[in-house]
């Protein structure tokens, strides 16, 4: 099975938060088979700069994206993440996740629970 994690994953493990050590269980057990968007890429980046933890993101990067593979939403199926949010009342960045995920038919692995509203979708909750 191929995953696409959530931003919240990689934050959870990043701010040392509470569920810490399931997602960095998850991301161990599922090297090989992870994928991460853009967005959540640009997102950690300005959440981390935003915090004064440059150094973080560096190494974020030199851990992170050599294990997982980096995905883009063509262009042409952006008109995706509108219907994801009329049909399912997503926000901007749930609904960018939900459109990767489908187009490369890859499982969302979150801790957010406004993907519970996607019924369709296969989701994995940390």
């Amino acid at each position: 099975m191929m995953f696409l994690l959530d931003t919240n994953i990689f934050l959870e493990i990043l701010l040392k938060q509470d569920k810490r050590e399931d997602c960095e269980k998850f991301l161990n057990d599922n090297i090989g088979n992870l994928n991460l968007t853009d967005f959540s890429l640009h997102s950690i980046g300005v959440i981390l700069f935003n915090y004064g933890k440059e150094d973080i993101f560096q190494r974020f990067i030199e851990d992170v994206i050599p294990n997982t593979r980096l995905l883009s939403l063509p262009m042409d199926l952006y008109k995706e993440v509108i219907n994801a949010r009329k049909n399912f009342n997503l926000a901007f960045d749930d609904a960018y996740q939900y459109s990767i995920a489908k187009h490369y038919s890859l499982k969302v692995v979150t801790m957010d629970r406004d993907f519970e509203k996607v019924k369709e979708a296969e989701i994995f909750f940390l």
